[in-house]
């Protein structure tokens, strides 16, 4: 793990040769649904996501520690990180830049020694589809010992990468007007990004993420060093209801580093229970196989700590997965190296290692702390037993 607590990832140099064409983007502008989702609100903040996306797949390589989104006034959006920068030398026959080359070629796995690359957002690509579907986007690169920029129009460029004076800083900035002949509107909500990036700050322990809105301004910032645990806490905002505090956090990432999970869990007594699931930073609201796994080693070992602390005989009947689910709030955050999502929307996860290694580090975790904990662990009993009764 890194000191931020992301996914422990090996070092190496991210070069415009990793990435892969696939075709124009012509496409893109003539069936932006197929990228984006909608051409409505859903696919406006979408476009926000994607360059978001890319930011923390920074972050998760171990190059970067704060995102800052700005609304400018004209309702275009400003999407700034301390990554290591876009690449920027020269590639392929027509000697184009990387930079050029990323934001105008369909592209897939750009950066794939981030191991658990959320760049891709919805459709699986990245910032060239954000070029194609802006009137307008300008691109700052701090990299090499220099500022970069270059400027777009609807996806092509209007003007050279240029290079500025010196820098010590590094970082990439990109600035985008959606198109207002593509899309429904144009107008973000301040209250949609806030939202999602707030999650995204949750779910990456340790990334500062700022908004600031200058429509008129109303600058947000978040920073959870608990990362789910802090999650939690926000679901769970009544002290007196909860059966034990703080939240139960834990993580584990496998030997071959393509999985990685973390899980926060805490029962409370005013609610029937919330669990929210996530795969690479995308919410699955249809859960799947990383949710199998986490209700399947609860449930188990519940009864079997219940039965060796005998809260309940050999002769009773099991504990039942709703009586153990009610009142819990738990989040569940899996990155995976080569995540398998069923649909289009992205809402299921399939990856059936996903099932079997949380199951495995939910039953040792969560059964370690139990053991530690016995105080509140015969309160978390006790409130269960009074459920199913």
């Amino acid at each position: 793990m890194t000191e931020s607590g992301s996914p422990s990832q090996p070092v190496s140099e991210y070069d415009g040769s990793q990435i892969q064409v696939f075709e124009g983007l012509e496409a893109v502008r003539r069936r932006p649904g197929m990228y984006i989702g909608s051409t409505g609100e859903r696919g406006l903040h979408q476009m926000v996501y994607q360059v978001v996306s890319y930011a923390i797949d920074e972050h998760l390589a171990g190059h970067a520690d704060a995102i800052d989104v700005t609304i400018t006034t004209d309702g275009g959006i400003r999407v700034a990180d301390n990554g290591r920068g876009l690449a920027v030398e020269a590639q392929g026959p027509a000697g184009k830049s990387a930079i050029e080359r990323e934001l105008t070629e369909l592209s897939f796995g750009s950066k794939p020694h981030t191991g658990y690359g959320v760049y891709g957002g919805l459709s699986g690509l990245g910032l060239s589809v954000v070029n194609a579907l802006s009137s307008r986007l300008t691109v700052e690169v701090q990299r090499d010992g220099h500022r970069w920029t270059q400027e777009y129009g609807k996806g092509i460029p209007v003007t050279p990468l240029t290079r500025y004076e010196e820098t010590s800083e590094h970082g990439t900035a990109i600035a985008f007007l959606p198109d207002a002949d593509i899309f429904e509107t144009t107008w973000c909500s301040f209250a949609t990004l806030s939202q999602r990036l707030q999650e995204l700050a949750f779910l990456n322990g340790g990334l500062a993420i700022s908004l600031t809105d200058e429509r008129p301004e109303r600058p947000v910032r978040y920073h959870h060093v608990d990362g789910l645990r802090d999650y939690v806490a926000h679901l769970n905002p009544y002290p007196p209801s909860l059966v034990h505090s703080p939240a139960v956090g834990f993580e584990s990432e496998n030997e071959d580093q393509t999985i990685f999970v973390q899980v926060a869990l805490q029962w409370n007594t005013w609610s029937p229970g919330e669990f929210r699931s996530f795969a690479n930073n995308t919410r699955t609201h249809e859960g799947g196989a990383h949710e199998v796994g986490f209700r399947t080693a609860l449930t188990d070992l519940v009864n079997d700590y219940a039965r060796r602390q005998q809260q309940i005989s050999a002769d009773d009947q099991d504990l039942t997965a709703q009586a153990i689910h009610e009142g819990l709030t738990a989040v569940i955050s899996v990155k995976l190296a080569h995540p398998d999502f069923a649909g289009s929307t992205r809402t299921r996860l399939s990856n059936p290692e996903a099932d079997t290694y949380v199951q495995e580090v939910v039953r040792r975790h969560l059964t370690e702390w139990l053991d530690h904990n016995p105080n509140q662990a015969t309160a978390i009993i006790r409130h269960i037993l009074n459920a199913s009764s």
